[in-house]
């Protein structure tokens, strides 16, 4: 399975499409389950990045368990949380409920 992620262009934020849009935090993250599904992604950030709305456009293998999307390389992990060393700082820091949203 995988998730297209990419930054956005206007601050560097670590951003993932979900429901049309790119969502500051991964939970809602559309999920490719096949090739057809990976390509139509793919489409959709390179005309993203071709109109400057995001940079360093990337499909990146996740597994979802029970609903919770979770990226399976470390680098993807610490883009989705913060740093490892500060959890009081990044996205984990951040209210749950402004993580939903």
């Amino acid at each position: 399975m995988k998730v297209l992620t990419a930054n956005r262009l206007a601050d560097g934020e670590a951003v993932w499409y979900a429901n049309g849009g790119w969502a500051e935090t991964i939970d809602n993250s559309d999920v490719a389950h096949d090739k057809a599904a990976e390509d139509r992604l793919e489409a959709i950030g390179a005309t993203a990045s071709d109109n400057n709305e995001v940079v360093d456009v990337n499909l990146i293998d996740v597994t979802v368990a029970n609903g919770v999307v979770e990226p399976v390389r470390l680098r993807e992990k610490i883009r989705a949380a913060g740093p490892t060393n500060r959890n009081d700082l990044g996205k984990q820091a951040r209210p749950v409920a402004a993580r939903a949203a």
